[in-house]
């Protein structure tokens, strides 16, 4: 906890080599789910795979229908956290097409033109988590897992700051990469209601990787899909009812943000499955920090050249003749 100190020794443990005081949980741990269950479809897969007297052929097949089991399991889930993510966002590029072109136009520059450089930051520099915390997972050093998380989010929290203020002199910064005054104004506005999406990746992105290295994908998708309707309906409501226009259009997003983080913090909480890797808030997350950030770096680096390259196109599409145009054409797209 915050006020437990931390010894020396524990600190200077190599990851991968479990101490005497904390020796491996038996299978039938409920910290270790059915993919780690000797007894369960990872064992059954071994089984028939080690099984010389049944004809290869059955084997082949029976092994694939259990492999494609268990990654439907497993990915399923995932995908549609990624999609509901995106189909969040999406729909409040909808709601502020609903407002005219121009917002159209400055909705998909705010989002995809400056927001998408954050988004594959702090998705690049949190996958780092996985890394490391299916490291721990396999190694038994359970407690570890919560300890990265922690050290990843205080990471990202701090990365936020300065790409807050680049939200916050996005204008100038548009204009300055040649778009168009009048898209460029808009689109800072929409920019501006983002600053607290900035701090909800933060805490999302770690979190997320912290449930995938246990192999918990569903309760995120159940949390992403009542984060879905909550941001459908609260958008309507804000953008017909109220009429805030693409600040609140933005400000809803920034909130469903924050509704995904507050909902798998509380799973992990209050879950058994999670019982044994968060054990709570501690002091040892402010340390090692400088060789997390090293790998977190190398981690976002990968993933920020796959993401800032539609970016770029974004960017170069409010250089045509007909920039609105352009931009809603790339919205729709």
């Amino acid at each position: 906890m915050m006020g437990s100190t931390v010894s020396p020794q524990k600190l200077s443990t190599p990851l991968l080599a479990p101490s005497d005081d904390e020796q491996p949980l038996p299978p039938s741990s409920p910290i270790t789910g059915d993919i780690d269950d000797p007894h369960g479809s990872s064992g059954r897969l071994e089984t028939i795979l080690a099984d010389t007297s049944i004809p290869w052929a059955r084997r082949l097949r029976l092994a694939t229908i259990i492999e494609m089991k268990l990654l439907l399991h497993l990915a399923a889930p995932a995908v549609i956290v990624y999609m509901l993510n995106y189909v969040m966002s999406m729909s409040t590029q909808i709601f502020s097409g609903h407002l005219g072109n121009l917002e159209l136009a400055a909705a998909s520059l705010g989002n995809n033109g400056i927001q998408v450089f954050a988004y594959g930051l702090m998705l690049g520099m949190g996958s780092a988590v996985e890394t490391l915390c299916g490291q721990a997972y396999g190694a038994h050093k359970y407690d570890m897992l919560g300890i990265y998380l922690q050290r990843s989010t205080i990471l990202l929290m701090a990365t936020g700051v300065p790409l807050a203020v680049i939200y916050a002199f996005s204008r100038p910064i548009l204009v300055l990469l040649g778009q168009s005054p009048e898209i460029a104004k808009a689109a800072s506005i929409f920019v501006y209601g983002l600053i607290p999406q900035i701090f909800a990746y933060a805490a999302n992105f770690p979190t997320q990787k912290f449930l995938q290295a246990q192999s918990i994908v569903a309760p995120s998708a159940y949390i992403s899909t009542t984060t879905l309707a909550v941001h459908l309906l609260l958008s309507w409501l804000v953008v017909y009812k109220l009429g805030l226009g693409l600040l609140g259009a933005s400000l809803v997003l920034s909130l469903s943000g924050w509704f995904l983080v507050i909902g798998k913090f509380v799973y992990i909480v209050t879950s058994q499955k999670c019982r044994f890797t968060w054990t709570g808030f501690s002091w040892q997350a402010f340390t090692g920090l400088p060789e997390f950030l090293k790998l977190s770096t190398a981690s976002a680096v990968m993933l920020c050249l796959e993401t800032w390259y539609f970016q770029i196109l974004v960017l170069i599409a409010g250089l045509l003749d007909h920039p609105q145009l352009a931009l809603d054409a790339l919205s729709v797209w």
